[in-house]
């Protein structure tokens, strides 16, 4: 094996951390494989020897994806609104050790919309710090700041995301059960029983081809009984984990049309997540769905 086989092994024991932190700053899959391909041309690039290379390379990881989101404001990319970030789908049995290595405790699309709020600084920051165990005098010259700096920056994240995304129940049976409860009100079409379901505070989040549609309150969104009425009715529903809580894989003769993540929290769904956007939807990975 020579030096850049040798390297190129190295790089790949890495790369489950690298992508994760690139996906947990930029929610997208896509530009996250971009960042972690660049930290992979920088490391080939490198005439020094790397002592701490996993440091390394996560320092590397989070200047690009600083960098994307800075871009991404100045090109005014990102809508005013949060969209949804990709979904990551895995079947309900048996852990998918790739998709799981994505996705720290309890990062659901909840939290990751909630991220997309944050200022590129703040989110690197919250990402690398609470995320990821980084300590502040690590992440500081990523940002060029000082790690005093780099705390305050964390400290006002943390403040803007706690209370905004709800502690979802842990429990896979639980959010099942509602799930699919869900899904008879829907087939039913029953107003009142979706309501009784629906915690009072639920958010639904519908990110299609059109743009991003928010809607509050448990009457208002039982109110779209009609809407999920048709859906489930023509389209077979495929039970999913969606960013590690219970979802729906969507489809239509086997083609997909939606992808849906619940959150479950003091036994009612309080967040409904729902992308149906063509577009996005094509480039979503669900081998892991596959039988």
């Amino acid at each position: 094996m020579n030096e850049r086989d040798f390297l190129a092994v190295r790089f790949e024991e890495h790369r489950p951390r690298l992508r994760a932190v690139a996906y947990q700053m930029l929610g997208s899959l896509s530009d996250a494989d971009d960042a972690v391909q660049e930290a992979w041309l920088r490391l080939a690039r490198a005439d020094d020897t790397i002592d701490n290379l996993g440091g390394w390379l996560t320092t590397v990881v989070g200047r690009v994806s600083l960098d994307m989101l800075r871009t991404r404001r100045l090109r005014r990319e990102s809508p005013l609104e949060p969209h949804l970030p990709d979904p990551v789908v895995s079947r309900e049995e048996g852990a998918d050790p790739e998709r799981e290595a994505l996705l720290s405790d309890s990062v659901g699309l909840a939290l990751l919309v909630v991220l997309e709020s944050l200022s590129p600084a703040e989110r690197l920051a919250f990402v690398l710090h609470d995320m990821f165990g980084l300590p502040f005098d690590e992440i500081a010259p990523i940002m060029e700041r000082t790690p005093v700096a780099t705390r305050k920056l964390a400290s006002r994240a943390r403040r803007h995301v706690q209370g905004a995304v709800p502690k979802p129940d842990p429990d896979p049976a639980i959010q099942r059960r509602l799930v699919d409860a869900f899904m008879t009100a829907a087939r039913s079409g029953s107003f009142d029983d979706l309501l009784a379901i629906l915690h009072p505070d639920v958010v639904l989040r519908g990110d299609s081809a059109d743009g991003m549609t928010v809607l509050r309150g448990a009457r208002v969104v039982a109110g779209q009984v009609a809407v999920f009425h048709r859906m489930a009715t023509v389209s077979t529903a495929r039970p999913a984990v969606v960013n590690g809580t219970a979802g729906l894989v969507n489809t239509i003769d086997g083609d997909l049309i939606s992808i849906m993540s619940f959150t479950v929290a003091d036994g009612k769904i309080i967040e409904i997540d729902i992308l149906s956007d063509p577009g996005r939807l094509a480039r979503i990975d669900l081998t892991g769905l596959e039988p």
